[in-house]
């Protein structure tokens, strides 16, 4: 399998295989090839129809019956490859040969690459484009860039300031801890102190300790699993116990949620149901709900199972088997690559559930989470010991 984007004879060309046939598309007109003018490209695939748009002007191939998916495990080139032997023949027309010019921006599923010495894994022959300080985004949030003797200064939107207008105007006096991020909050022209797991207050500067995770929204935990590289992940099970009065909400998410062909298992709750959704890598992911419980948002500690044995997932709620569903007897995908990561709460601060989950759950999880277990660990989750913020020490009440 292969996904390539090439310069051809002048003309773009976006060529992919995902194992039965070759697609080709080329844009309708040619690039400029006179050094000083930047072109916007955006190419990609959904399933096998694939699309091709050069400032503008779009091209799409209509999908036919065949393979969907793109498998490969090589690293990601851009601008040429360590050797050349190693490019596919029916990925270009011609003879493979690097490329002359400048590439800015990469976004790979709404991930920007950082084509920079330290971010990539490797290359050569690479130079600076612009020939300046200034460069590409050196100015944040749509600051502009001026070159001067000593090197740079940024023009600075009204709301933002700092060296690279990195900086809001309304963290500039901040008096959050050095366990605290300062969120600027524009609606009351002030900010507000997100604190570091084990620490609480209005500045972050109270130290606690927790079994019980309170979550109070903009709040998460991403704890990395240690075992993740001796579990049988064909075999996957969650367990936690939680209490919540809202009837919306991320309790749980087992994956790394970087892209949407990421797998995950997802737990959480809409319109106060229970709701179960798995994706085992076929990127349509099938909600498992249970209409019958509408109990969930009552504010009582609730405990819930979900097992995955390869394609049979099975739900228990409160020591009752609510849920069980072969959600692919064809077993095309079996295993829950999960990639070690954990998220239970919502994701990190400025990403919101809802766009992340692509709408499977509409808002970060409001209420309390203890005991939790992954797979048959004889020990729970530490909570306090992973990653996260706006956690509240939950323990006093219960």
């Amino acid at each position: 399998d292969f996904l390539c984007i090439s310069l051809v004879n002048g003309f773009i060309q976006l060529r992919y295989n995902l194992g039965d046939r070759t697609v080709i598309l080329q844009t309708l007109q040619k690039v400029h090839a006179n050094g000083n003018t930047w072109h916007s490209l955006n190419a990609g695939r959904v399933g096998n129809e694939g699309y091709l748009d050069l400032d503008g002007i779009n091209v799409t191939r209509k999908a036919s019956p065949g393979m969907k998916a793109l498998d490969t495990h090589t690293d990601f080139f851009v601008g040429g490859v360590s050797s050349l032997n190693l490019v596919n023949p029916m990925a270009i027309e011609n003879e493979p040969t690097g490329f002359t010019g400048c590439i800015r921006e990469i976004v790979i599923n709404n991930r920007e690459l950082n084509l920079t010495v330290t971010d990539s894994k490797g290359g050569a022959n690479i130079g600076d484009c612009d020939g300046t300080d200034c460069g590409y985004a050196v100015c944040k949030n749509n600051g502009t860039c001026q070159v001067e003797n000593s090197g740079f200064s940024c023009s600075c939107p009204r709301e933002w300031t700092g060296t690279t207008c990195e900086q809001s105007i309304y963290c500039s006096q901040n008096m959050c801890g050095s366990h605290a991020l300062c969120i600027p909050q524009p609606s009351s022209l002030s900010y507000t102190c997100a604190c570091t797991l084990g620490w609480t207050g209005k500045y972050c500067n109270n130290k606690i300790k927790f079994y019980i995770a309170k979550f109070v929204g903009n709040s998460y935990i991403k704890y990395t699993d240690p075992f993740y590289g001796k579990r049988d992940l064909q075999y996957s099970r969650l367990s936690l116990n939680f209490t919540t009065n809202q009837t919306e909400g991320l309790i749980a998410w087992m994956g790394k949620s970087e892209d949407e062909d990421n797998d995950f298992l997802a737990i959480g709750l809409a319109n106060g149901t229970l709701k179960v959704v798995i994706n085992l890598g076929e990127r349509i992911s099938v909600p498992l709900m249970h209409s019958k419980y509408f109990t969930c948002s009552d504010g009582r500690w609730h405990f819930i199972t979900v097992v995955q044995n390869q394609t049979c997932i099975k739900v228990n709620l409160d020591e009752e088997l609510i849920l069980f569903e072969d959600i692919d007897p064809q077993r095309k995908y079996t295993a829950l690559n999960y990639g070690g990561i954990c998220y239970f709460g919502g994701f990190e601060i400025g990403r919101k559930v809802n766009i992340v989950t692509t709408g499977l759950f509409q808002k970060e999880f409001f209420g309390k989470i203890k005991d939790v277990v992954l797979f048959q660990d004889s020990k729970k989750i530490q909570l306090m010991k992973a990653e996260g913020y706006n956690i509240h020490d939950g323990n006093s009440g219960n």
